[in-house]
């Protein structure tokens, strides 16, 4: 195992936050780590990387007790992306990348021909070959990104740590990001944690979620057993949030919309679902009020009143708003 952390416990100036927990990351595997704010989330990472101290238990890198390496071996087999922004504006992408071989060169600081290579190599498997000259200060955030990807990979680690690495990017490059991490732990077997807010992007890309609930319990599966079993459900209630199994989103949870059945076929269906959930409807198959989506429209057949027909989805929620209240709300 890249990662194993046995009977560990996680918290600030001897206050247990966290665990004891049993956790394992194989190479190979994009872990996620979620939950709300405040859960601890940060705390685990820092722990895991030996940035503070555990309260109990033990971490291995590579079956070696983290507290048993030296500085300059620990960081030949971790590598962390924090959340902070850099600093590094006087500095090309090149530069940036490069103090990654620190690890590797001493404190001589000269890089030797290998070690242009490695950066070379980092830059161009983080997809940031183009920044190497340009200066980290006319970056934008998606790019400074992918130069700091490079440079945790100019350390040549077996595991790669990334705290909130996707916190100041825009939903293109958050994509992008999660699709490099996925590719990086695939091609090149490297254990690759992550700690993100965005669930959607967790629950398509990581092999295993480490879902931390509201009670700060730890819960370890794949995204989809998680969410089958009820634990992201659960975990996300205390918010305000619901979890729509159906479709894999969290939504603004509410008390009860009007019932409506819904049928239809194709794009046109997923999406006026969205828009039903979105406002306040609960699709109920013997609902009094009726729905049909498909390549034709949107049909819409209220009880006792005649048809209408829509040809998108605004208007279609435009006249189901119009219709008046019949009953109470659905649960």
């Amino acid at each position: 195992m890249a990662l194993l952390a046995r009977g560990l416990v996680a918290g600030h100036g001897g206050n247990p936050l966290l665990g004891p927990l049993d956790l394992a990351l194989a190479a190979g595997r994009l872990v996620c780590l979620i939950g709300a704010n405040g859960a601890g989330k940060s705390t685990l990472i820092r722990t895991l990387c030996g940035m503070q101290p555990a309260i109990a238990g033990e971490v291995l890198l590579g079956g070696t007790a983290l507290s048993a390496l030296p500085g300059a071996e620990r960081a030949r087999r971790l590598a962390v992306v924090l959340t902070e922004r850099v600093s590094a504006t006087l500095m090309s992408g090149y530069e940036l990348a490069s103090l990654g071989r620190y690890p590797h060169i001493g404190w001589s600081g000269r890089l030797g021909a290998a070690d242009h290579v490695a950066v070379g190599s980092a830059l161009e498997r983080a997809g940031a070959s183009a920044l190497a000259h340009r200066p980290v200060s006319e970056m934008s955030d998606g790019e400074r990104q992918k130069v700091l990807i490079a440079r945790a990979l100019a350390q040549q680690p077996s595991l790669l740590v990334l705290d909130e690495a996707t916190a100041f990017l825009d939903l293109p490059r958050r994509i992008e990001t999660m699709q490099l991490l996925l590719d990086l732990a695939r091609r090149e077997r490297l254990a690759v944690l992550l700690s993100t807010h965005d669930l959607e992007l967790a629950l398509r890309y990581a092999d295993t979620l480490w879902l931390i609930d509201g009670q700060r319990q730890l819960h370890a599966g794949a995204p989809e057993d998680l969410a089958i079993g009820d634990a992201l459900a659960a975990s996300f209630k205390a918010d305000g949030l619901a979890f729509d199994l159906e479709s894999g989103e969290l939504r603004v949870g509410r008390e009860g919309g009007r019932g409506i059945a819904l049928e239809g076929t194709g794009i046109p269906l997923v999406w006026a679902r969205r828009a039903l959930a979105r406002a306040g409807f609960v699709v109920q198959p013997d609902a009094a009020d009726h729905v049909r989506a498909d390549a034709l429209g949107y049909a819409l057949t209220p009880a006792q009143a005649p048809a209408q027909h829509f040809t998108s989805i605004g208007a279609l929620v435009e006249g189901l708003e119009a219709l008046p209240a019949r009953g109470a709300p659905c649960p």
